[in-house]
């Protein structure tokens, strides 16, 4: 019983790498630790299928997840990311069981997964997990539109950067493994055009690339580098969580 108490009690200081969890009264933080576990992705790993119903939530704590778009010739291109700011699983909190994207890893790391039913259970109407949720979903929209909208109006090397400044928000580290395959799904285009705009990228001094792996090496001159679209999307999650509110007391 000890080490199942210990167990659990690891388990529920985990969540709090998650920024929405973070956020939650001790209370429902608990409720959720009580039927959580920490899981590791690896880039591409396939966690729901379009049209299938989701069955877990997915916290992010050190990895990357993505939520992609597949055509009928199996083409993919990214609609959404979500990192340690948020949760994967918003279709069946808002009322939707099944969902028309693919959901895999992005980043390598490890993430609080909860049986859907559970998080229901928690995040009931007047409780602060159900206004995090709220207040997030509003946020993902944005990074979807104005993802959607990038991708139309923008250089691939401008949508490079934007969305290497997401990735850099949200791995807590200025190096994260990122290959070429995955890059180009995530962008939606072909391993050579991400070869070019990395290039282009590193020429100027910004990051470094190597082997799969990223360094960010100027953040100031990535950010000149991005479109203005990486400054919507982050002022919609600034609101999201301010800065002089982090967490809530325990």
């Amino acid at each position: 019983m000890a080490a199942e108490g210990n167990a659990r009690s690891a388990v529920t200081a985990r969540l709090t790498e998650n920024r929405l969890l973070a956020f939650l009264p001790a209370e429902e933080r608990g409720r959720l630790a009580a039927r959580a576990e920490i899981v590791h992705l690896e880039p591409l790993e396939v966690i729901g299928q379009p049209e299938e119903p989701i069955t877990h939530a997915y916290f992010p704590l050190t990895g990357l997840l993505s939520i992609v778009a597949l055509d009928e010739a199996g083409a993919v291109v990214e609609v959404g990311t979500v990192g340690n700011e948020g949760m994967m699983g918003l279709p069946t909190f808002l009322g939707m069981p099944l969902s028309p994207f693919q959901s895999m890893g992005e980043v390598p790391g490890e993430h609080a997964r909860v049986p859907m039913a559970d998080l229901l259970a928690v995040a009931v109407h007047g409780s602060t997990l159900h206004a995090l949720l709220m207040r997030y979903a509003q946020a993902f929209s944005v990074l979807g539109g104005q993802s959607a909208a990038c991708n139309r109006l923008h250089p691939l090397e401008e949508r490079c950067a934007r969305w290497l400044l997401l990735v850099h928000d949200r791995a807590r580290a200025d190096t994260f493994l990122l290959t070429h395959e995955v890059l180009g799904q995530m962008l939606g285009v072909r391993r050579a055009s991400v070869t070019v705009a990395l290039g282009i990228l590193q020429t100027a001094g910004f990051i470094a690339y190597r082997r799969g792996e990223v360094t960010i090496r100027d953040r100031e001159g990535l950010e000149a580098a991005s479109c203005e679209c990486y400054a919507i999307i982050q002022r919609q999650f600034t609101r999201l969580f301010p800065d002089d509110a982090r967490e809530q007391e325990a």
